[in-house]
């Protein structure tokens, strides 16, 4: 994955970073639309099965048990366990066999606000990394914990890498209010020193992750798509 840091963008000349931006920028991942869930897909020289790069899902989850036990004053210990539904159906033959498992490390905001003595509003936004499978023929998963945790480590050195020198600076006036703050590149989205995908926070509030699509730049959190587009600009104009 190649990321423009502080320290190398000095290296690109303008006319090149623009000519990157626009061809980058408005691009979505990489597309295989004819290839099912089993067969082979390529990504940035990696090679994968499962859904194709873009695809998305939406579920409902059922009333679940979420519990959480203070350990510092900034650090709490947490779990929660519930069933996920799919919304809508799956197309016949698609997806994973019954019986397959996964191990996600979540890297995320949690937003909440109090209504009332006993209820909260929340709303949980960021990534999902993938450590390890279990296929339904077998009993063991696909690497062992050993794997597994350098597998962390490397998404966690990539990430904090993004926080610390690949950050972009935001600074908009939008309806005569000031937005200032910054994207972070999230991880694999990024070539030649463009990416297309970043989470954005904004007048110290975490506003989502914005990305870049053939239809223009998208924020699913944000409705207002012209204060998006206002972001995207300003994303555009810093690779440019």
């Amino acid at each position: 994955m190649a990321v423009l840091t502080n320290a190398k963008r000095g290296k690109k000349t303008r006319s090149h970073k623009r000519t990157v931006a626009k061809s980058l920028l408005g691009k979505p991942l990489k597309k295989n639309s004819t290839a099912s869930y089993n067969q082979h897909k390529i990504h940035d020289g990696r090679q994968y099965t499962g859904m194709r790069i873009g695809g998305t899902h939406k579920w409902y989850y059922d009333r679940g048990e979420w519990k959480e036990t203070k350990v510092t004053p900034d650090l709490w210990r947490i779990s929660y366990s519930v069933t996920k539904r799919r919304a809508g159906k799956a197309p016949g033959g698609s997806g994973a066999p019954v019986g397959t498992g996964y191990h996600w490390f979540i890297f995320a905001h949690q937003v909440v606000t109090k209504l009332d003595a006993d209820d909260y509003s929340t709303s949980l936004i960021g990534l999902k990394y993938k450590l390890a499978h279990k296929r339904a023929s077998k009993n063991a998963w696909n690497v062992k914990t050993t794997t597994q945790r350098n597998h962390l480590i490397k998404f966690l050195k990539t990430m904090l890498s993004q926080l610390e020198n690949a950050f972009v600076p935001i600074d908009i006036e939008y309806e005569g209010k000031r937005y200032k703050g910054e994207g972070i590149p999230i991880p694999g989205t990024c070539q030649d020193g463009v990416c297309f995908m970043l989470d954005i926070s904004l007048n110290d509030e975490h506003y989502g992750v914005i990305r870049s699509l053939k239809s223009g730049w998208k924020m699913d959190e944000v409705k207002d798509q012209k204060l998006v587009d206002a972001i995207g600009q300003e994303i555009m104009a810093y690779y440019e």
